[in-house]
């Protein structure tokens, strides 16, 4: 499948009906569904873990995309494989020996993501590109939804694509993207795009259309392929 990646974040679903809302987005033309796990530690908040996971599973065949926002991450990479996650993306920060997880998550069958707080540098990943499946680029500050884009995440984005030239990895970005804000990320060299607010904000009637207004404005400036 050749285009941008639209990866709904369920952070900004409606918790009330997880199940339905997952349907919704993948019926609505979802390419992967995202979900944050936050541990209260590693960032400000709490969300959920595997057993979530394991019960919206078969509410969708969608690619699950899980970021893991914990630290350790390491004793629960086999819990969120087991749950069903596709790709599984720990923070360079969340350990000592994160060379050894991104093995760890290869190992369990799963494509290894590894993300980058706004703070952090690319340079910080680039002895890990051997061992990675995508590069996650947050654009906001972790641990909530609803945050405006940094705009100084734009020259990372674009550091990690000169990175990653001639390399199967998928550059995600995760953080205020909305049909504006996707076309500047697409521009910098992202092809997957998390979106929470932009999406969910209105309800399923509206899914369809907010995913194609973020679809088309990715694409407008040839936004990606899908590498898994």
């Amino acid at each position: 499948m050749n285009g941008p990646i639209i990866s709904p974040s369920i952070l900004s679903a409606d918790f009330a009906k997880l199940g339905e809302e997952v349907r919704a987005v993948s019926e609505a033309g979802a390419d992967w569904i995202h979900l944050d796990v936050m541990d209260g530690h590693f960032v400000p908040n709490l969300t959920f873990g595997p057993a979530v996971i394991k019960a919206l599973r078969p509410h969708s065949a969608k690619h699950f995309d899980v970021h893991l926002m914990i630290a350790p991450a390491d004793p629960y990479l086999a819990a969120f494989a087991e749950a069903g996650a596709d790709t599984i993306s720990v923070h360079v920060e969340a350990g000592p020996h994160i060379h050894r997880s991104l093995q760890a998550i290869r190992n369990l069958g799963k494509r290894a993501g590894i993300a980058l707080n706004p703070g952090t540098p690319a340079s910080a990943i680039e002895p890990l590109l051997d061992i990675v499946d995508l590069v996650l680029v947050m654009t906001v500050n972790p641990g909530f939804g609803g945050q405006s884009f940094i705009p100084s995440t734009l020259e990372t984005i674009a550091r990690i694509r000169a990175m990653t030239a001639g390399r199967d990895i998928d550059i995600e970005v995760d953080g205020g993207i909305d049909p504006e804000t996707v076309v500047r990320a697409a521009r910098a060299g992202a092809n997957a795009f998390v979106a929470g607010n932009a999406v969910f904000k209105g309800g399923p009637a509206g899914y369809a259309e907010r995913i194609a207004a973020i679809r088309a404005g990715a694409a407008s400036v040839g936004g990606g392929t899908l590498s898994c």
